[in-house]
């Protein structure tokens, strides 16, 4: 009986060279590589939403606000991820143009696709970034956001936003009106 080659995994530094050269964006994930898929336009709407919310917001301090294309490294530099919006207030991270390694702030946008990978598999590496204060997803259909903050004590809470509620990012000190998350974004027929 035969068996498939394994392909021998990537290192990180492999991975940051073969990326970086590629027309697509790719995960990174303990030495294998994901392919991304493209995202709808509520998807892209909202993520501009925020991105130009915290971008206004933190003008002027030492805080950076990136959309989808800069790179965010997990605790251990073995996994990267394009997270739909981050925001680092690092100096660390100014010098790295291409990875984030200390975000403050990490928001995600759930697709129907990816949604289960975002809260289960993606969530856990994101809770490794030791610098990492809060972690946003934000549910189109149901318009929710669920936001986790990091405490005193290491542990995450939820704090969850319904349709209607401002939503509150207190590791940057900003509110963004359900009305402004959602503007341009049409309802979903149920």
């Amino acid at each position: 009986m035969g068996y498939a080659a394994r392909q021998a995994a990537m290192t990180a530094k492999e991975f940051l060279a073969w990326e970086a050269a590629q027309t697509e964006r790719h995960d990174f994930v303990d030495g294998e590589v994901f392919a991304m898929a493209g995202a709808e336009a509520r998807h892209n709407t909202v993520s501009l939403n925020v991105a130009v919310a915290l971008h206004q917001h933190l003008s002027d301090t030492p805080c950076n606000t990136f959309m989808s294309d800069m790179k965010v490294a997990a605790a251990d530099d073995r996994t990267f991820f394009y997270p739909d919006v981050t925001v680092t207030c690092s100096e660390v991270d100014i010098e790295s143009p291409l990875v984030t390694r200390e975000p403050t702030l990490i928001v995600e946008v759930l697709s129907p696709s990816t949604a289960a990978y975002d809260l289960g598999a993606k969530f856990a590496h994101y809770r490794q970034i030791p610098a990492l204060r809060e972690i946003a997803f934000i549910d189109l259909d149901a318009r929710r956001t669920d936001v986790y903050r990091k405490g005193a004590d290491g542990l995450w809470v939820l704090h969850s936003f319904d349709a209607q509620a401002d939503v509150q990012f207190a590791s940057v000190d900003l509110t963004i009106t359900a009305a402004a998350l959602f503007v341009d974004v049409d309802e979903v027929a149920a």
